[in-house]
């Protein structure tokens, strides 16, 4: 892999993980465009994968700094509820990556999910705005946008917009929506990150296991795919606080429909 593929790989990263619009979907599509037009798949894949998740998850712990500090200060009854919130995911998550993973690398599924997503933000779009703020966010509540934020793990369906809907529905204003939403992300990508490490372990383990990307190459790549999450966090919060969500679905359907005609065709 040479610095331009990671360099795109990174902005791709950047851009999907923080929009609604499914970081792992457009993974699924943009593989499967790569093999179908006779690129092999990379061996290193996986580390650079890692890297830029790694990366991405700087974006927001640089973003929501002040929220996070908080978190060991006068906000740490938060922690218990990020936790408990995570553990839908965690529950579904480990099995389905064990055992269903070419299950959810089907990029006719991603097409299936990509006007579910759409529907979602066009329904939080026009969902009444709430005043509570999520400092006060029930146990209950906290759970309710887990499962939500596990049903990401369908490629498709977007992390970051399920749980924004999710905590709309629960009654949040716009800006604790968001909030709440990429907190919630920090152990969810930190935990997938683990989970992706250990594979990456045993997959270097395998005889004749061998990486073509330079450390500075994946150092470049976490780079940008930090700084260019921190643009598209920055872009989502402004749109989430006018409201704008529902545009990404404009954007979703037709990519969804593009997608399930390309593999009923095929």
């Amino acid at each position: 892999m040479d610095y331009l593929q990671v360099i795109i790989l990174a902005i791709v990263q950047g851009l999907t993980e923080f929009l609604p619009v499914s970081s792992s979907g457009h993974l699924v599509v943009g593989s499967a465009i790569m093999e179908a037009l006779g690129y092999a798949h990379p061996p290193d894949l996986l580390a650079v994968n890692i890297v830029l998740h790694v990366g991405t998850l700087g974006s927001i712990l640089i973003f929501y700094a002040q929220e996070v500090r908080r978190l060991f200060t006068e906000d740490r009854q938060l922690i218990p509820r990020l936790i408990v919130g995570t553990i839908p995911a965690a529950v579904i998550g480990i099995p389905l990556k064990e055992f269903a993973e070419k299950f959810l690398e089907s990029p006719l599924l991603a097409g299936l999910m990509f006007p579910v997503t759409a529907l979602i933000l066009l329904w939080a779009t026009r969902h009444p705005v709430g005043k509570a703020s999520y400092r006060n966010l029930s146990y209950a509540g906290t759970v309710r946008i887990g499962f939500m934020q596990a049903l990401a793990l369908l490629p498709g369906i977007s992390r970051s917009g399920t749980t924004i809907a999710a905590g709309l529905h629960e009654g949040l204003d716009r800006g604790s929506a968001g909030t709440f939403a990429f907190l919630l992300a920090i152990p969810a990508i930190g935990g997938a990150g683990l989970i992706e490490i250990a594979k990456l372990a045993r997959q270097v383990q395998q005889p004749g296991m061998t990486e073509s990307t330079s450390p500075l190459m994946l150092v470049v790549g976490g780079l940008v795919a930090m700084f260019v999450g921190w643009l598209a966090l920055g872009w989502l919060v402004r749109w989430i606080q006018a409201g704008r969500l529902g545009r990404f679905a404009w954007y979703l359907i037709p990519l969804g429909i593009a997608v399930v005609a390309w593999q009923l065709w095929n």
